[in-house]
Order: C-alpha cells, then structure tokens, then sequence
C-alpha cells in the first residue's frame, strides 16, 4: 500500500514548484529576493539589508524593484543597509589620495635628476631628516 501512496503523489508534483531561489514576498511577484526587510516596531523603523542568509518568519524578502521603491508608514524611518559583499565605489576623496601619491611618488626621481648626483635630494628639503622607501622622517616644525 505504500508504495500505492507515493506513485500518484510523485507523478502529480512537478519538479518546477520548489525553487532554491527565494523569491518576493509582495503578492504576484515572482521576482527572486535581493533584500530583506525587517519592522523594529519599538523604534517605529523599517531596517532594509542585504538579503539573510535564512528566511526569517517575521522578515519579509523583496526583489530589487520592490526594496528600490520601499517607503515606510508616516512617522517611521526606513534605514537602508549597504551590502558589505558589494564593492564598494570609489569617493572623490579617494581619487584624490591616489593622485596625490601618486605625484609624491614621482617627485624623489625629479628631484634626483635635477641634483645631478650625490645627497642633493636630502639637502633640497630641510625638514627631511630621514628616508626608506616612499617613507620620510621629518624634523618636528617647533625644532
């Protein structure tokens, strides 16, 4: 008899209906999740993250339209999450750095070239005391 029970269930089950991908919670959309959202109801806050690693029966999994497009009920703050695996884009402050070292990479050779010789690099910079590498040890400005 059991095996009578099992054939009609296996045959009537289609492969397709159990899908490893979570997908959105809002209804009709069969979008896979990309974010998940979570209510701190003591904090009247809706906190949007990177998308948990199980779902949670109180969290709500949305695709990436639906957490672009989120809006929280009035008087609560929606705090958005950044995704710590994403990479993350450089800001105008750090193009800045890499030029400037960049550029300070580049003067000692200038400087060198200019001396023609010997510790003429050392002497055009009264404050250095010291050098390794690309690291200067500079006498204290009190001094």
């Amino acid at each position: 008899m059991g095996e009578s029970r099992r054939g009609p269930l296996k045959s009537a089950v289609a492969s397709n209906v159990v899908s490893p991908v979570r997908r959105c919670s809002r209804t009709a959309c069969g979008r896979p999740a990309v974010a998940t959202l979570t209510y701190v109801y003591a904090d009247s806050t809706a906190v949007l993250g990177p998308l948990a690693t199980y779902a949670e029966p109180h969290c709500y999994d949305l695709c990436a339209e639906h957490s672009e497009r989120l809006t929280a009920p009035r008087g609560w703050e929606v705090v958005r999450l950044l995704d710590s695996s994403a990479p993350a884009r450089p800001s105008g402050d750090d193009l800045e750095a890499l030029a400037n070292a960049v550029r300070e990479a580049a003067r000692p050779q200038e400087r060198a070239a200019g001396a023609g010789g010997g510790g003429g690099a050392r002497t055009a910079d009264p404050m250095e005391v010291a050098r390794r590498g690309h690291l200067r040890v500079l006498r204290s400005p009190d001094n």
